[in-house]
């Protein structure tokens, strides 16, 4: 059980059977009577937000989380097919369940999948994935302004912003988090 001190960004506990999290925290102490907390909360499932007011002596159900390492297999008409890399049991996302990492995932790359009551309800890319450019303008030697990009395309489709000096067939470093380049790799 929590307890409503124990709020704070990026809690996840249960709320009539569904999992939250906070999203945005504010404490509040009236002059009088019992402090408030109060919560942005986002429904983990459907991705609603909404906000809600909790008084000191509130208590909340620990959600039943728990995290897997599970490596992407493939896509097949919208669904995304994941193999625990422990038991080798295959579950399959929705897009929605996969959202925007869809952009950036390539086949055997292993991910932490968010399960609640034995349900995949998420997604989290590792921190940084290396991917080909599959499409960009050359390089125009001499063409050295500071700070000057180019888009490039991935293999996986997703556009990114890269140095001029970045040219097709190179592999990029791409941080999964902000979306954007970090380094050329060189295997």
């Amino acid at each position: 059980m929590y307890l409503a001190s124990d709020l704070k960004k990026g809690l996840k506990f249960e709320i009539d059977g569904e999992p939250y999290v906070v999203v945005g925290f504010e404490f509040k102490k009236p002059g009088k009577g019992q402090s408030l907390y109060k919560c942005k909360l986002k429904n983990m499932i459907t991705g609603n937000l909404f906000e809600r007011t909790y008084r000191s002596g509130d208590k909340f159900e620990k959600a039943d989380l728990e995290e897997q390492e599970m490596e992407y297999l493939y896509a097949d008409k919208g669904s995304y097919f994941f193999m625990n890399t422990s038991n080798y049991e295959q579950i399959a996302l929705t897009k929605e369940q996969v959202g925007d990492a869809t952009d950036l995932i390539k086949d055997n790359t292993v991910c932490t999948i968010l399960l609640y009551n034995g349900q995949a309800i998420g997604i989290t890319l590792p921190n940084f994935i290396n991917l080909e450019v599959t499409a960009t303008e050359p390089w125009a030697k001499g063409d050295t302004a500071t700070g000057s990009t180019k888009p490039a395309t991935l293999e996986t489709g997703f556009e990114v912003q890269v140095p001029p000096f970045i040219d097709q067939g190179q592999k990029v470093k791409i941080d999964t988090r902000t979306r954007e380049y970090v380094e050329r790799v060189n295997e």
